[in-house]
């Protein structure tokens, strides 16, 4: 498909890259103070689970970007757009600052803040940064990297062999569950679980085809330009580019042809 060639205006892609290690560095520690211990526990409109750590995360992210770029939109899960900014609007940060929140409260160690960068509603920069386990996921035109070696998604290209993940089946409903129950059943491994991590995953090759629903824009925007720069290939269930208005399906891939193979069950 045709796609206008990623930008970040002024900016070089590896400036916005180092900025956004830079916002993952002050995240870390924050994520690790409070990660398993007693926490206050809130539950949102959408039934997830907001905890202190969340909210100051995002507080501490959103302050930095303010502070370097004052003129950039900010879009955070917590605390919603940036006053004046609209979302894909110019150069916008999309910020997720703990992605698997149940996995968070619970203990479990599958959880990361997510950056991404986008320049026109186009998603540029990818950070995918798993504080507990001190593992890192980067995606910039042309180059993916798990830490500071290049990442490659795996030469799948067939559903019998697909190692398949998804964050939880019982998010799959109506006739969305009859559709991913018509592709699960195709592949030759499933596991589920890992929220983001799921994503880190694919990008270096540890598994092949990951399809998901209701997710909202702060959980994607991060995982495009990795999965896109390590030779995946990332869509919504109709094979169209995932951008901040998608309806929340996504279907990512190791190869163009295992993606194709997957669309077509889909859409049945």
């Amino acid at each position: 498909m045709d796609r206008p060639p990623p930008t970040t205006g002024t900016l070089a892609p590896e400036e916005i890259l180092a900025f956004a290690a830079e916002l993952a560095e002050a995240a870390r520690p924050i994520a690790r103070a409070y990660f398993r211990t007693p926490l206050d526990i809130v539950t949102k409109a959408d039934e997830s689970p907001v905890t202190l750590a969340d909210r100051a995360i995002e507080a501490r992210l959103r302050g930095l970007i303010e502070a370097r770029f004052p003129d950039h939109g900010i879009f955070g899960e917590e605390m919603g757009v940036k006053p004046g900014a609209a979302p894909g609007d110019g150069p916008v940060w999309v910020i997720d600052p703990i992605d698997g929140t149940k996995s968070f409260v619970t203990g479990l160690p599958l959880f990361g803040t997510l950056i991404a960068f986008l320049d026109g509603g186009v998603p540029v920069v990818g950070l995918i940064d798993m504080p507990a386990l001190g593992e890192r996921w980067t995606g910039v035109p042309g180059e993916a990297c798990f830490g500071a070696e290049p990442a490659r998604t795996s030469a799948c290209r067939s559903l019998s062999a697909a190692r398949f993940f998804t964050t939880a089946p019982d998010g799959f409903v109506g006739a969305d569950a009859v559709r991913y129950r018509r592709l699960v059943a195709q592949t030759a491994l499933r596991r589920f679980g890992g929220d983001c991590y799921a994503y880190g995953l694919l990008a270096s090759g540890h598994c092949d085809l990951i399809a998901e629903t209701s997710l909202q824009p702060y959980d994607i925007m991060a995982l495009v330009p990795v999965i896109r720069a390590a030779g995946g290939v990332i869509t919504d269930w109709n094979g169209e580019d995932l951008s901040l208005h998608s309806d929340g399906r996504v279907l990512a891939a190791a190869t163009p042809e295992l993606h194709a193979e997957a669309l077509a069950v889909l859409r049945g």
